[in-house]
């Protein structure tokens, strides 16, 4: 209710003003103003607001509005400013209604025709305020003249208001289109993160039905040998097949949350290096760093491994914007070498000294270290040789002969395609 009356009187009082922005083009009292223009607009915006209500308080309040004006600024007696005044009151009398009636709010999604019917509706509007004036001794008779120029200003002023409401209605659109964008980017960035600890909790599930086997293979020795520690050997059996049926259950779980509707199944290589880039990009400005990271792509194809590849080429750039001081660059350059697929991720930090390289991949490497001191796991690029293995790809880091540090992810075209898999 607070919000009708407060859309209410933003729309008397914007009707109101811009009515005062007017011409007189009979020599009476009768104008042409921008007041219906902000009036048509506000009915087409303010969807929420009833038409007749509306019409039949902005009418009243215009009358109020302009008898006040005239008690104000001139010497006319508030008899002779109300008999001037009314007929503008019937013009919006008459706008609401037969807008109301006809149901032009059906018709949004057809600018032209709203614009028409807004055009119609405003001439036959004029033409009731013409008649009352005309009756009043106001204003002379309507001649062709007069009809030409009630079409030709209700046409301009219908379509403007048409064309105001479709502007604001496409840059709502593409707000609403940002958030929603920026609220996939954000699903799409934790899908990732899950998608690594779902990557492990399998390859530990292989192991646990390993560990499993090798233990009941144990049990059945010590049985044959009447060892008495046997029982021991079978009880490992067990919990440790409890421990892979709960693995299975979490690995369940994190595949739904990985697959969630909304998300598309498939993205093209260059929307998810550009996802990379803006998610990296906040990271930098997160950190206080100034750092321009660019993209380019010179290939046209959509993957299935959002994923997988989101995981690794993630993990490389943000390494490289922690690596880099307070300034710098990171590229990202995609491009096709015969049957695979290469992404090269080169920054301007301090670079890995030669003696090094062999290690970077080693569980525990790690040139970052937090303001304690203390160092990081040093497992992410681990991690992300492990991802890009499973995809039959490599990683490699190359020499280019300068400081930079320049990461290279070749991966086969029929991986990128394939169905992802958790």
């Amino acid at each position: 209710m607070r919000y009708r009356i407060w859309v209410l009187s933003i729309i008397m009082l914007a009707t109101a003003f811009f009515g005062e922005m007017k011409v007189n083009p009979f020599g009476g009292s009768f104008r042409f103003s921008l007041g219906i223009a902000a009036f048509f607009f506000g009915l087409l915006w303010f969807q929420s607001v009833p038409v007749l209500t509306t019409g039949m308080l902005t009418g009243t309040f215009i009358l109020g509005f302009r008898i006040l004006l005239d008690q104000l600024m001139s010497d006319v007696s508030w008899l002779d400013s109300l008999q001037t005044h009314l007929p503008s009151a019937f013009y919006y009398f008459s706008f609401s209604l037969l807008f109301h009636f006809i149901r032009a709010r059906r018709f949004l999604e057809s600018p032209v025709l709203v614009g028409l019917i807004g055009a119609s509706v405003d001439f036959a509007s004029n033409m009731v305020e013409l008649k009352l004036r005309h009756l009043l001794n106001d204003s002379p008779a309507t001649n062709w003249e007069s009809i030409f120029m009630l079409l030709v200003f209700g046409v301009l002023r219908s379509f403007f208001a048409v064309g105001l409401y479709n502007s604001f209605s496409i840059r709502q659109v593409r707000a609403v289109g940002e958030v929603r964008q920026q609220e996939l980017d954000r699903l799409r960035m934790i899908n990732t993160e899950l998608y690594v600890e779902a990557f492990y909790l399998r390859k530990s599930m292989t192991h646990l039905e390993e560990i499993t086997r090798e233990s009941y293979q144990l049990y059945t020795r010590l049985l044959s040998t009447e060892h008495t520690e046997s029982s021991i050997a079978l009880h490992i059996a067990e919990n440790v097949h409890e421990v892979k049926k709960d693995s299975q259950r979490m690995l369940a779980g994190l595949s739904k949350l990985i697959n969630q509707e909304g998300l598309a199944s498939q993205l093209s290589i260059r929307d998810l290096c550009g996802l990379v880039v803006r998610a990296n990009q906040k990271y930098a400005e997160m950190l206080g760093k100034e750092i321009d990271i660019t993209l380019t792509c010179e290939v046209d194809l959509s993957t299935s491994q959002i994923y997988a590849l989101l995981s690794v080429l993630n993990n490389l750039v943000a390494n490289a914007v922690e690596a880099i001081g307070k300034s710098g660059w990171i590229g990202l350059a995609v491009e096709l070498e015969q049957r695979n697929i290469a992404f090269h991720v080169i920054d301007s930090g301090p670079g890995i000294p030669a003696e090094e390289r062999e290690w970077v991949f080693e569980p525990g490497y790690t040139t970052k270290f937090d303001q304690q001191g203390n160092s990081s796991t040093g497992i992410g690029l681990t991690h992300a040789r492990a991802i890009v293995h499973s995809l039959q790809g490599s990683l490699r880091i190359m020499d280019d002969g300068d400081p930079t540090t320049r990461f290279v992810v070749s991966l086969p075209t029929d991986q990128l395609l394939r169905k992802e898999g958790v």
